[in-house]
């Protein structure tokens, strides 16, 4: 027989920390940008566009055309499904929507290229036995960087960017490279801060890079996690879903933990 009470407390448990997790977003954003500089102006647009070209912007934020932002982008498409993809390039539209109006100084290339390659660490072919996803995604990122000779401390900042992008509350307490992943990938994840999103410009970004169907993919890729290596999500956000719908999930929860510790007290 089910115990309609262990349910409810579940239910209720998620809907505190979603609540908890969007208070925390706003108010970490807004401490990070108050009092910041004007962002760095926008660059030109590089002529001649290519069968597989981006656009030079998106909803006003220009999208970098480096030669390592090419490159990031070619290996993002080549690893991930068009519905990632257009996830991580909505990252970082969503980012600089953010930052970009409360005139916060930061490396758009750098922004650029960590949240192309946040996600890696969903791809089955960068997962590890026993890593977080956002580990493996940073050090599969970091690889592909120091590969094409960005230099280690910017790389470094990458992994920081993508290691911490699902710890929002840690992310938006660094600089702002770090936190705008955090902060465009929780946007477009959960919704957190999207009232912050005028609704013709939210309207440009879906037209741009449309969602496609990634609730469904977002919640498939989970459960994957939870099945395969189930011990990386301990103590993580993904957590909770392996124990709602994976009959007999293994993780212990930090209660369990706690009393287990081999101690009287």
């Amino acid at each position: 027989m089910m115990d309609n009470s262990n349910e409810h407390n579940d239910v209720t448990r998620r809907m505190v920390l979603g609540r908890g997790a969007s208070i925390a977003v706003a108010g970490a954003v807004t401490a990070l940008t108050t009092g910041a500089v004007a962002a760095p102006a926008a660059r030109a647009a590089t002529p001649g566009p290519r069968p597989d070209a981006l656009p030079s912007s998106v909803a006003g934020v220009p999208i970098p055309d480096s030669r390592l932002a090419r490159e990031a982008v070619a290996f993002a498409r080549g690893a991930a499904p068009e519905v990632l993809f257009n996830h991580v390039m909505r990252t970082y539209v969503f980012g600089a929507l953010v930052f970009d109006r409360r005139g916060v100084r930061y490396d758009r290339e750098l922004v650029f290229v960590a949240s192309v390659l946040h996600d890696l660490g969903l791809v089955e072919s960068f997962q590890t036995p026993t890593e977080r996803f956002e580990v493996d995604g940073a050090d599969a990122a970091q690889r592909f960087l120091l590969r094409h000779r960005m230099s280690a401390d910017r790389a470094a900042l990458v992994w920081d960017a993508i290691a911490l992008h699902t710890s929002v509350g840690i992310a938006t307490r660094k600089r702002p490279e770090i936190a705008m992943v955090s902060v465009g990938s929780g946007l477009d994840f959960s919704g957190n801060g999207l009232q912050q999103i005028p609704s013709d410009v939210l309207e440009e970004v879906l037209t741009a890079f449309p969602r496609e169907g990634f609730k469904e993919d977002a919640v498939d890729r989970i459960l994957s996690l939870c099945r395969t290596k189930p011990m990386a999500e301990l103590m993580h956000p993904f957590v909770e879903v392996g124990r709602r719908h994976i009959p007999g999930f293994p993780v212990p929860t930090v209660e369990d933990m706690l009393l287990a510790a081999p101690f009287d007290s």
